[in-house]
This record gives structure tokens, sequence and C-alpha cells, in this order.
């Protein structure tokens, strides 16, 4: 590829806060429930790079396909991959699509074809780098670009977007099946590659990636108790900062052996998890250290002392997210002018 961006390029991030920013410097998209990825085509090559800086395409074909079908050859957007399922977005489906098989992830994409979802264009058709634009002019850019080459494409669409904040509290209401929150995104500001400034997230469900440190055996048996909960900071240490237990004894039971396969110290490299208190028998204080492979999506309410006040419900395996992106900066929240 001769582009003037190339993978693996940092997509922009978002710092989590609690309620809509508002002011004139703000534009508002939807959060989509999907994989975020970055698509960069030249020629007939395509390229799928997500979060993380892995390659997508070989699970994706359907949105490479649908990429190689557009009429200009050269490009860089930024987006989210969806696969709607009976007019839900279905994160299910997306996580399916992570199979060793190629005849399993084909057969996948037949039954429920993916959508890319684009809201940034970082590379024109012509070649020309947009990255250190505003988001004012790459939005008038990307505008432009979808009317002219997206408009009878159902596989890549654009996403949505305004500067009226009553029109992203609506938005925000309408949170469930199909969205997963809202976007606020500085106008003002040119792209910011692997930086949460200018960008915020707000969802309903207050939810942090984090990296499986390590678990517990549960005090009965000799089966999955909690999985250890850890976040990076800056340093690049591992800090444990909770748990998760809401599983069902199915559930552990699957979970053990997985485990106990990526049994390997020290796990934590920071903040380790405790010794035993009141609360707990000698079983249920004892600790496994994990290599630090496995990323969860959890749910909490307050996160107060480097630690998620209570345990955390488990909402899903993240294995689009590389575990050095679960980083303490997630879960630090910060005041917004305007509530909803």
């Amino acid at each position: 590829m001769k582009l003037p961006l190339l993978p693996p390029y940092p997509p922009m991030e978002a710092r989590a806060v609690d309620s809509i920013p508002s002011g004139p410097e703000w534009q508002y998209e939807p959060k989509w429930d999907g994989f975020r990825c970055l698509a960069f085509r030249d020629g007939n090559a395509v390229q799928l790079q997500s979060k993380s800086g892995r390659p997508l395409a070989r699970y994706f074909p359907d949105i490479v396909a649908a990429l190689q079908a557009l009429r200009p050859t050269r490009f860089v957007l930024d987006g989210e991959i969806v696969i709607p399922v009976r007019g839900e977005l279905s994160f299910d489906e997306l996580l399916l699509r992570i199979h060793p098989a190629a005849s399993r992830v084909n057969q996948l994409a037949k039954e429920h074809p993916g959508v890319f979802v684009v809201f940034d264009l970082l590379v024109n058709e012509t070649g020309k780098p947009l990255a250190d634009q505003t988001l004012e002019n790459r939005r008038q850019r990307l505008e432009a670009f979808a009317e002219k080459f997206l408009d009878k494409n159902d596989s890549v669409s654009i996403s949505p977007a305004t500067r009226d904040v009553k029109v992203a509290r609506q938005w925000f209401k309408s949170v469930g099946a199909a969205l997963d929150g809202i976007i606020a995104k500085r106008v003002d500001l040119p792209y910011q590659s692997g930086e949460r400034t200018g960008m915020q997230k707000i969802k309903k469900l207050r939810s942090a990636d984090c990296v499986v440190g390590g678990f517990r055996y549960a005090s009965a048996s000799r089966v999955i108790g909690s999985l250890l909960l850890g976040l990076y900071d800056k340093k690049g240490l591992l800090h444990h900062v909770g748990f998760t237990s809401s599983f069902n004894q199915s559930q552990r039971k699957q979970l053990t052996p997985r485990m106990e396969a990526l049994v390997k110290t020290p796990g934590f490299t920071g903040q380790s998890p405790g010794g035993p208190n009141r609360w707990s028998t000698d079983r249920s204080a004892e600790w496994k250290p994990l290599s630090p492979k496995l990323v969860v999506e959890v749910q909490y309410d307050h996160f107060t002392g480097g630690r998620f006040r209570h345990g955390t419900r488990f909402l899903r395996w993240r294995p689009d997210k590389a575990p050095r992106q679960c980083t303490l900066d997630q879960v630090k929240q910060r005041a917004s002018k305007a509530s909803l």
C-alpha cells in the first residue's frame, strides 16, 4: 500500500463521562455497538484494522468486498463494523466471526452480512491526508464522499451526526437495541490519533474493559469463583482493581480449564489482590496469577480509591481489544457542564 496513513494506525479514542457536554464546539454521533475499525484501500488491496491494531479482514470478507465495490480506489475510513440481526445489532454475531476456519467465517458472512458505519474520513479519494484538519472540515468532506460514493451501497453507510445537543439527548433516550450510547467530539480539533482528548463517550451502562489478571477458586469446589480484574497505569503496571463473579455453575465449569491453562506469574505487576480477611476463607483468599491475555467488559457502579467499589457484572469477552488498551483512563470520570 502507498497511502499517507498505513496500518497499524492508532485510532482516536474516547474518555467516559457521565453526561452529554454542550456547546458550539461539540458534534454528537450515535455510539454503535460493534467493532471499531479503520479501513485502508489502495487499488484492489483492502486492509481492516481493529482498535488494537490487529488485522480484521479475514474475519469480515463481506466488508472487504463492500469496500472493493466502491468507485474510489484510495481512501482511509474510520468507523464501526456492526451486524444487524432482526432489527438489532448483535455483538454475539461479531464474536462468532473471530473464528480460525475461513469456511465458517464465510458461512456466517452469508447468513448475517456486516455493515461498515463510517464516521470519519482520514484520507480522501485522491489520496490526500485529512487527519491534520479539524473535525468540522473532515465531516464536510465525509458527507461529500458519502453522497458521491455511498448512496447506493447498503453495506457501507455514513453515521449520522448533529451539532444540536437536544437531538443528541433524544438519541440517548433510544439507547438499547441499536445504540450503545452517544459520542461527543470536538469540532475544532484535528484527529487525535491514539489519544482520549477531543472525544467523549456517554453510556447508560457504565462499563470498562479490563484485563483478567488472575482468578480465585470457589470456596466449595475447584471451579472458578471469581475473575480478578486489572487496569494498566501510565507506567505500564497492571493494578488489581476488583473482580467479577456473575457466572452460573455451568459457566464456572467451562471457565475453569480455560483459566488454568493461562496460569503464569506474576499476574499483577502493580497493586495485587490482598490476603484473607474476616469475610473470606483461606481457600477463597488464595488466587492464581494469569498471563495478561484476556479482556472482559464489565459493568460497574462506582470506582473510588483505585478499585471498583463493589463486585462488577460480566458483560462480554472483548477479543477485539488488546490488553494494553485497558488503562485506568477509562474510569477517570470527568464532570460535564450539561446534565441529562
